[in-house]
C-alpha cells in the first residue's frame, strides 16, 4: 500500500511525459488517479512494483538492448539491421541503419549480436556479444545522434574482449554494458555449463585504451538451482540513487551462442553501486520475480532496461523483451527501491 499511495502522490505532483500515452488534464486528475489506483490494484502482486503499460513491437525482431538518449528511446536488435528509434510515448519515428542485410532478420553464423547500448561520454555506445561464434561479434558501434557530421562510426573491441577472457572469463558472452561516473559497466551471462554471471569494471575511457585499459571482475548473484539457470540479459544505472539494475532471465542454454526455451525473468537491483567496483562478489539487494508481478510478464524474456526518471526512491523503468518469434514487447513499470 506504501508503494501505491506514493505513486499516486507523485502522479498529482508531475506529469511524467514516460508514464502514459497521453497527458492528463488538470481537470480530471482526479478521475486519473482513481484509474490508476484500479489498475495497480487489478494488475500489482508486489507493493514494490507496479506495471503502467506494455507496448508490442510486432515487426522489429530481437529486442536486445534499450536506452534513454536526448530524449528519445533507442532499441537495439541483435539480429535487426537497424536501430529504432521512439519518441517519448513510444512511438515509432525514426530508425538508423546498421548492417546491410535483405532480410528481416540476420541470420546467426554473420549477425553481429549487437547485446548491450549504453550512453557513454555523451553519445550512445553498442557492443556485440563477444561470443565466440564470429569475430562479427566483437564489434560495436558509437552514434552522436547529430544533425550535422557523421552520425555513426564502428569499432574493433577484440583487444579488450581478449582481455576479459584472460581476466577469468573463458566463455564471453556479453549481454549488457551501462556508464556510472568515472567506469564502464559489462555484465557476462553464463548458462548451464558454465554457471557464472560476471560483472566486468573498466575505466570510462576504455575504447581508446584497450590494451591497457583496468579490468576488474566481480561475480554477481548467485545460481544454487541446478535445474535451472538464471543469466543477467541486460543492464541500466540510476544515477540520483546509485542503483544499478540488472534484468535477469532463465534460458534453457548450455552454451553462449544457442538460444534456449524462455523460462522466467527477474530484476536484481544493486544498491551503492559505485562503493562496491573493487568487491569480488555481489549480491543483489532486492529481487523482483517479474511474473509474479503481473501475468503479462510470463512468456517474456526481458533482455534489458533504461532508466526514465528517478523520484525519491521511485524508479520509472523501460524493459525490452525479445519472444524469438522475430517480434518484441516494451514494458513501462515504476519499481520502488525502498
Amino acid at each position: 500500500m506504501r508503494m501505491i499511495k506514493k505513486y499516486v502522490d507523485t502522479l498529482t505532483m508531475y506529469q511524467p511525459m514516460y508514464l502514459c500515452n497521453y497527458v492528463v488534464p488538470f481537470r480530471s486528475i482526479i478521475t486519473a488517479i482513481l484509474s490508476f489506483v484500479l489498475l495497480i490494484f487489478s494488475s500489482c502482486k508486489n507493493d514494490n512494483t507496479v506495471l503502467t503499460e506494455v507496448k508490442e513491437l510486432p515487426d522489429y525482431p530481437s529486442a536486445s538492448g534499450i536506452e534513454l538518449f536526448k530524449r528519445k528511446v533507442y532499441i537495439i536488435g541483435d539480429d535487426a539491421n537497424n536501430m529504432l528509434v521512439l519518441d517519448s510515448n513510444l512511438n515509432i519515428i525514426d530508425s538508423v541503419p546498421l548492417y546491410s542485410y535483405a532480410e528481416k532478420r540476420i541470420p546467426k553464423q554473420w549477425k553481429a549480436d549487437l547485446e548491450s547500448i549504453t550512453v557513454l561520454n555523451g553519445k550512445l555506445f553498442m557492443a556485440g556479444s563477444g561470443s565466440s561464434l564470429s569475430s562479427q561479434r566483437n564489434v560495436g558501434w558509437i552514434y552522436s545522434g547529430r544533425k550535422f557530421g557523421p552520425e555513426l562510426d564502428s569499432i574493433r573491441l577484440d583487444t579488450f574482449y581478449r582481455r576479459i577472457a584472460l581476466s577469468g572469463i573463458p566463455e564471453i558472452n556479453i549481454e549488457g554494458v551501462c556508464a556510472i561516473p568515472g567506469t564502464v559497466i559489462f555484465s557476462n551471462r553464463g548458462n548451464k555449463n558454465y554457471r557464472k554471471n560476471q560483472l566486468v569494471f573498466t575505466n570510462s575511457n576504455f575504447l581508446q585504451q584497450q590494451v591497457n585499459a583496468t579490468i576488474n571482475t566481480a561475480l554477481i548473484g548467485s545460481n544454487s538451482d541446478s535445474t535451472s539457470f538464471s543469466g543477467v540479459s541486460g543492464m541500466g544505472y540510476a544515477r540520483k540513487s546509485d542503483c544499478l539494475i540488472l534484468t535477469v532471465s532463465t534460458e534453457d542454454t548450455r552454451n553462449a551462442m544457442d538460444d534456449g526455451a524462455i523460462g522466467k525473468s527477474y530484476l536484481w537491483l544493486v544498491k551503492n553501486i559505485s562503493s562496491k567496483k573493487n568487491w569480488k562478489a555481489i549480491n543483489p539487494d532486492i529481487i523482483i520475480d517479474l511474473d509474479k508481478t503481473d501475468r503479462r510478464f510470463k512468456g517474456q524474456k526481458i533482455e534489458s532496461v533504461c532508466v526514465i526518471k528517478e523520484d525519491g526512491d521511485l524508479l520509472y523503468l523501460l524493459l525490452a523483451a525479445d519472444n524469438d518469434n522475430g517480434s518484441s514487447t516494451l514494458f513501462q513499470m515504476a519499481v520502488s527501491t525502498d
